[in-house]
């Protein structure tokens, strides 16, 4: 196997963990987008919100908490309105269900291939 096969695995292995602690908070609105060939910034992006500054907080610390691998950067824990968790490969956009709904980030790549998430799908 070569390194770009063992970081799609690892890559993959990390989204997936992702999502399944965003569930555990009861995320709603669970996206992810394929920046693969659009962007240098991330390989994906994952999208998600909650129903209260609580619940945003709630999710964001379990998907922090609950990885092997720590964010190298984080922005807007202090509001609780919009948290990013930067993993490199892949950046989690933890929403206030408001915020989400004024910012449609998921509007900026529209070409990106979107997939959505349910939990009885995940």
């Amino acid at each position: 196997m070569n390194n770009t096969q063992l970081d799609n695995i690892s890559s993959q292995s990390l989204l997936d963990k992702i999502i399944k602690l965003a569930f555990e908070k009861k995320a709603e609105g669970i996206i992810t987008l394929d920046l693969r060939g659009l962007s240098a910034i991330s390989d994906y992006y994952i999208i998600c919100h909650g129903n209260s500054e609580p619940q945003v907080k709630a999710i964001a610390d379990n998907i922090r908490k609950g990885t092997i691998n720590k964010p190298q950067h984080i922005e807007g824990y202090e509001n609780k309105k919009w948290i990013l968790l930067d993993y490199f490969e892949i950046i989690v956009h933890v929403f206030d269900k408001k915020d989400r709904e004024y910012y449609e980030i998921e509007r900026i790549w529209a070409d990106a291939p979107k997939k959505e998430l349910t939990h009885e799908k995940s």
